[in-house]
């Protein structure tokens, strides 16, 4: 199993402007190193929580169809499956008819049933299943929580970012950081 992203999110859950006056900068110069801290923040949120904040597009790759016929896509929340398509041993692909799966969204993770499987299938990365995830285009459709996440972690890096070399980042993460990421990351049994 390989999951990546294949569209990046065109936008960041938190504005340059926002992050601004949450740390209480007036002017300019650090523009550029605030921008990079925010879309850091927004990738290690992602990371450790499988959330995909802003809408962005992920591939699953899979060797072989799901025992169960059900295919689990990690990332959070999915909007869509986009298509699933099937390779052959001799590497020719067939997309698989809508018809033939249903997707389950409400499942943390998301489920895919997969009714009618083509057979055989290439012996490594198979099956592909294209879907996007994302609470939606702008940073206005992100939970507020996860945005002051974001928020609470732009301002400690910038606020240690002297006191540590780049190659011991991170070094630590702030504790509000942690509680508000520690109730969004799926638990596993």
């Amino acid at each position: 199993m390989t999951l990546f992203r294949t569209v990046e999110p065109a936008a960041e859950p938190v504005t340059l402007a926002e992050v601004k006056a949450h740390l209480k900068v007036a002017h300019d110069s650090e523009d550029e190193l605030l921008a990079g801290l925010v879309r850091a923040a927004r990738q290690d949120l992602e990371r450790s929580t499988s959330i995909a904040l802003i809408d962005q597009s992920w591939r699953l790759a899979l060797d072989n169809w799901p025992s169960q016929g059900c295919a689990l896509l990690t990332i959070h929340p999915v909007r869509e499956v986009l298509s699933v398509t099937a390779y052959g041993t001799g590497g020719e692909a067939s997309l698989v008819d809508p018809a033939d799966y249903q997707l389950d969204k409400l499942s943390r993770p998301a489920r895919l049933h997969l009714e009618r499987r083509p057979e055989p299938l290439r012996v490594f990365n198979g099956i592909e299943i294209d879907f996007s995830a994302g609470y939606g285009e702008a940073g206005t459709d992100v939970p507020d929580l996860l945005k002051r996440a974001i928020l609470i972690l732009v301002a400690y890096w910038y606020e240690f970012r002297a006191q540590f070399g780049p190659e011991d980042q991170p070094v630590s993460y702030p504790a509000a950081y942690e509680r508000i990421v520690a109730s969004h990351r799926s638990r596993r049994l």
